[in-house]
């Protein structure tokens, strides 16, 4: 019996054991670990109860003070500060201050902090999204960071794993964000429940890398306990393209792949070819319909981003559909992109000014309004369309506010309609 990518990479990282199976309990060690400004507090007051004097390793434990910064209140600031003042006590290498940093899950990415064949933990759900680069990568609770940070290691059970297969060919303005919604649709928000979902199939195979970032990014929206996609030549290309361009300490990789005779919990097959763009009404992500089931939803509010869609491919998309059109009056639009890097580029590529001229405001990368945090909260009753990744009530702000999830085309379309629309319909 083969195994699953999964079951290869915990199996490669577990302690004292040569074989195992779902519903195993592992004690694994972990290649990377990510705490952000909410959770980090916490994990390091725990730390500090440990006892220790060190941390496993001062290049692999990723501090991003990324969910209320810039600092909206001194709560907010004083969380940033004991980040700060703990990476300064501890030499954490990869601590990311307001200037460089960016949405958690797209900046490690990025500069190549997570490798094909890792094992990493973050105290954040949305972990999983580095499941994109063949690697494990699951979210966990805070004071499961502090023991990582003390000692490189964690313990996890085994998932089962679910197989879901895309085929064909998307139409224009489908994408990542279309699929991952209609699976989750499926599969409702705990048909996942602490299992592994693995995508694959032919779509998933021509799919670029940020496409496959957002799907792996929404897996724990259907209850998962992480994303996977098996290591291929575009996944090698953006983790070569990153490790020359920032220089990580670690440039050893391992590409793992499912064995044709693993065994799967469920498999389930999606053609895509005749898949419309998707948007899931409040307030669950499961809530999936084609974007023409909402045409008469009045928005008074869209925002672009997110460590769901704030990447460069992102932005590109949305300012096509913006380019010499006007946001409509009764309307806001809130870009926010995931990184730095993401916002230099929409300035160099002329993104930055489409959206500005249109009628939109640019904010610091940062996760902003997608968990209620600032920088474009809902008030009572208002409706938003967002690029995020999660649609609860109260998410977004007021609990009687209302948030549409969709991929960056509808959402720019929306902007401009000021009700939900296909970019297709201009």
């Amino acid at each position: 019996m083969g195994y699953t990518i999964t079951e290869k990479i915990l199996l490669a990282h577990a302690k004292g054991v040569k074989k195992i199976g779902p519903g195993d309990f592992i004690m694994a060690k972990v290649d990377v670990c990510l705490g952000n400004d909410i959770t980090s507090p916490i994990a390091i007051r725990a730390f500090r109860e440990l006892g220790r004097k060190k941390v496993f390793n001062q290049k692999r434990v990723m501090l991003v003070p990324d969910h209320f910064i810039p600092a909206k209140d001194m709560r907010s600031a004083n969380q940033a500060d004991i980040l700060k003042k703990f990476a300064e006590e501890f030499g954490i290498e990869n601590y990311f201050e307001l200037g460089e940093m960016g949405v958690e899950h797209a900046l490690l990415p990025e500069r190549g902090l997570v490798l094909p064949g890792d094992l990493m933990i973050g105290a954040d759900s949305h972990t999983c999204t580095h499941g994109a680069l063949g690697a494990f990568a699951t979210g966990v609770g805070s004071t499961d960071l502090a023991y990582a940070m003390a000692f490189g290691e964690c313990w996890l059970k085994v998932p089962e794993t679910i197989q879901l297969r895309f085929t064909g060919k998307p139409k224009k303005w489908v994408g990542g964000k279309d699929m991952i919604l209609h699976a989750i649709s499926d599969l409702g928000v705990s048909g996942a429940l602490y299992k592994a979902l693995e995508f694959t199939g032919d779509t998933i195979e021509s799919l670029p890398m940020e496409g496959r970032l957002t799907m792996c990014n929404m897996a724990i929206e259907a209850g998962a306990k992480s994303g996977m996609i098996a290591p291929d030549k575009i996944t090698e290309t953006y983790v070569k393209a990153a490790l020359r361009k920032y220089k990580p300490a670690r440039k050893e990789y391992k590409l793992v792949k499912s064995d044709k005779d693993a065994v799967y919990a469920d498999v389930r097959e999606y053609k895509v070819s005749k898949l419309e763009p998707v948007v899931a009404a409040p307030h669950l992500p499961s809530n999936g319909r084609p974007v023409g089931e909402f045409k008469k939803v009045k928005v008074d509010q869209v925002v672009i981003g997110s460590c769901t869609n704030g990447r460069i491919s992102d932005l590109k998309q949305a300012a096509a559909v913006l380019k010499n059109k006007t946001v409509n009056p009764a309307t806001r639009l809130i870009v926010i992109p995931a990184t730095q890097a993401v916002y230099l580029q929409a300035v160099k590529e002329g993104y930055a000014e489409i959206f500005t001229r249109a009628g939109g405001v640019f904010c610091t990368p940062s996760c902003g309004p997608c968990l209620g945090g600032h920088m474009g909260i809902l008030s009572d009753g208002e409706v938003g369309v967002a690029t995020t990744n999660r649609n609860f009530v109260g998410r977004m702000g007021h609990p009687k506010s209302s948030v549409y999830l969709a991929n960056p085309a509808v959402a720019a379309a929306s902007a401009i309609k000021g009700k939900i629309a296909h970019p297709g319909d201009l």
